[in-house]
């Protein structure tokens, strides 16, 4: 069904963005070699939040045997990575609610001891193959806040999903805290 044409004009445009081949490989400088699963990620942005679409490898899990499938921690992994893209895209780009006023030198200084996933779940539907899968974020929304009169932080909902080329899948929530913001 296809809405009316005022609702649809009164939509904001949706940007998208593909990989910037120079901001991934800064973005992924924490992670040793063999950790670094995100191999790309465009970017999409429409009403003031962003979603990111990734591409995905794992060769050789970073901590454990290989057990044939996407475990946790390798989700937690790739989460993370998408997420520093997606947000050091979005502030490079000036696209996401709440960062309007970072750069990219306050998310380089932010990004291992500032951002914290407060809350993390997630769901395992069908394995997914670790070697060559997909996977999703998006911020849902992003508030400023400052409990108590406390210094402020912003709180963020993210929701994520995983696929591989076989009907694996997996998804979940995940709740942030950019804590120390400018």
């Amino acid at each position: 069904m296809t809405a009316p044409a005022t609702e649809r004009d009164a939509s904001p445009p949706q940007r998208s963005y593909p990989t910037d081949e120079e901001l991934l490989i800064r973005v992924l400088v924490p992670y040793k070699e063999h950790c670094k699963y995100l191999k790309s990620a465009e970017v999409t942005t429409s009403a003031g939040l962003s979603c990111a679409q990734g591409v995905f490898a794992i060769q050789e899990s970073c901590y454990i045997d290989d057990t044939g499938h996407l475990n946790s921690v390798e989700v937690n992994i790739a989460y993370n990575q998408l997420m520093y893209y997606l947000v050091a895209k979005s502030v490079k780009e000036g696209l996401l609610t709440g960062f309007e006023a970072w750069t990219l030198d306050d998310f380089w200084r932010h990004q291992l001891p500032d951002i914290l996933i407060a809350r993390f779940a997630s769901n395992f539907r069908r394995p997914v193959n670790p070697r060559h899968f997909t996977g999703e974020m998006e911020f849902r929304s992003v508030a400023r806040r400052a409990p108590g009169g406390g210094s402020p932080f912003l709180h963020a909902q993210t929701v994520f999903r995983y696929q591989d080329a076989h009907g694996g899948r997996c998804d979940g929530e995940a709740t942030l805290a950019f804590v120390n913001v400018p």
